[in-house]
C-alpha cells in the first residue's frame, strides 16, 4: 500500500479548492448551514455528506473558514465527529481532520484508520503533508501504529 501518494488526501484537498473551480459541481447536505459572517465561517452540523466527483466526506459538523475573499477564498476547513473520506480505492477514517491550505497539511486525527485493497493502517494521527507528498502515521503516548497488509 503506497501511503506516500496519498490519493484520499490530494483528492480531499481538490474538494476544498472546489468552491473556486466553477466546473466542479460538489454537493453538501446538513441538517443546518449558517454563515457567520462576523468569524467568517460557514458552518454545516448534522449528518453532514459532501459529494465530490472524486471523494465523499461524511462528518457530525464541518467548519470552513474563509477569507476577505468570501468562500472561494477557504483559510481552513475542518470536520468533526466520526468523520470518514472515500474514493473508489480507499478509505480513511477519524474523529477530527482538519486542512490548511496554507501550509498544504491536512491532520486527520483520533482514532485513524486507512483501508484500501492492499491492506489498512491504524494510528492516532495522520498527517499528509501534499506538498512533499509525504504521509506520516502517529501513534498515541505508549502506543503504537499497526498495519495489515496483504502480499501477492
Amino acid at each position: 500500500m503506497n501511503f506516500s501518494r496519498f490519493a484520499l488526501i490530494a483528492v480531499f484537498a481538490t474538494l476544498l479548492a472546489a468552491p473556486a473551480l466553477a466546473q466542479t459541481d460538489v454537493q453538501i447536505s446538513a441538517d443546518t448551514f449558517t454563515i457567520e459572517e462576523g468569524t467568517k465561517e460557514a458552518v454545516f452540523v448534522g449528518n453532514v455528506v459532501i459529494k465530490h466527483p472524486t471523494v465523499n466526506v461524511w462528518a457530525d459538523k464541518v467548519v470552513a473558514t474563509y477569507g476577505d475573499g468570501g468562500t472561494s477564498d477557504i483559510k481552513s476547513f475542518e470536520a468533526t465527529g466520526k468523520v470518514k473520506l472515500e474514493t473508489d480505492e480507499q478509505t480513511a477514517t477519524g474523529d477530527r481532520a482538519v486542512f490548511s491550505p496554507g501550509d498544504q497539511l491536512l491532520r486527520l486525527t483520533g482514532n485513524v484508520e486507512v483501508s484500501n485493497a492492499a491492506g489498512s493502517v491504524n494510528a492516532q494521527e495522520l498527517v499528509v503533508n501534499l506538498a512533499t507528498n509525504v504521509s506520516t502515521f502517529t501513534a498515541s503516548e505508549g502506543g503504537r501504529v499497526t498495519g495489515v497488509f496483504t502480499t501477492q
